[in-house]
C-alpha cells in the first residue's frame, strides 16, 4: 500500500547491487551495481553498513514496503550465495528481488530493466539463477559500455575505471534506476520498463 508505512514488519523486498568488495574495485565498471546501491540508499536516506548474509546491509522503507540494499562481499562470481542466503532467511521470493548489474551491450547512461530472464553472460547474475533455481529476478542492467578496441582483454576493461564525465551520466542513471525501483515495488515493472528502456 502506498504511503502506509510498514517498515516494523520483516523485509519484503530485496534490492542487490553486485559488485566486487576490494578497495581496488572502486569506482570500476564491474562495480556499477554497488555503485547503485550507493546512489539509491543516499536518496531513500538508508545507511548500507551492517554486515549480515555475506554483504553490508541497510534497510529501508519503499511505497510502504521494507526494503532491504544489499551489497553482496562475496566477490562478483559467488553473489548466488549472499542473495539466496537473505532470501531464505526472509522467505522472499525472486520477483521480490531486484538485481543492478553491469552490461557491457549498452552504453554508458544507458539501462535496461527485464523482469527476468538468463543471465546474459554475467556471472554474478548466473550464480544468482543457479543457486536460487529461478530466473525470475526483476533486474536493472546499467551500461559500461563495449571495450574500446577489440584487443582489450574483457577482465581488464570491466575493472577499468569510470571517467568523471561517465560518472556524471551514472548519477542520472541512478536516478532513473531508484524511481524505477519504486515502481517495480508498486507492481508497476511494464511501466518501469516503458519509462525507462
Amino acid at each position: 500500500m502506498f504511503g502506509k508505512n510498514k517498515s516494523t514488519g520483516s523485509v519484503e523486498y530485496i534490492v542487490v547491487g553486485l559488485g566486487n568488495p576490494d578497495r581496488k574495485y572502486e569506482n570500476t565498471r564491474h562495480n556499477a551495481g554497488w555503485l547503485a546501491i550507493d546512489s539509491i540508499a543516499d536518496k531513500l536516506g538508508c545507511e548500507v553498513n551492517r554486515i549480515k548474509y555475506k554483504s553490508f546491509i541497510g534497510t529501508c522503507t519503499v511505497n510502504g514496503a521494507k526494503v532491504m540494499l544489499m551489497k553482496p562481499t562475496t566477490y562478483m562470481n559467488n553473489s548466488g550465495q549472499a542473495v539466496v542466503e537473505a532470501m531464505n532467511f526472509y522467505k522472499i521470493p525472486p520477483e521480490n528481488v531486484i538485481v543492478i548489474f553491469d552490461d557491457i551491450s549498452l552504453d554508458v547512461g544507458k539501462m535496461r530493466i527485464r523482469s527476468k530472464g538468463s543471465d546474459g553472460g554475467q556471472r554474478g547474475m548466473r550464480s544468482i539463477i543457479y543457486l536460487s533455481g529461478s530466473d525470475k529476478f526483476p533486474r536493472i542492467k546499467v551500461g559500461i559500455g563495449a571495450k574500446p578496441n577489440p584487443d582489450w582483454d574483457l577482465a581488464d576493461w570491466v575493472l577499468s575505471r569510470f571517467t568523471p564525465d561517465e560518472m556524471k551520466k551514472l548519477d542520472e542513471i541512478f536516478d532513473n534506476a531508484e524511481k524505477a525501483i519504486e515502481l517495480i515495488i508498486d507492481g508497476k515493472t511494464d511501466r518501469a520498463m516503458n519509462l525507462f528502456n
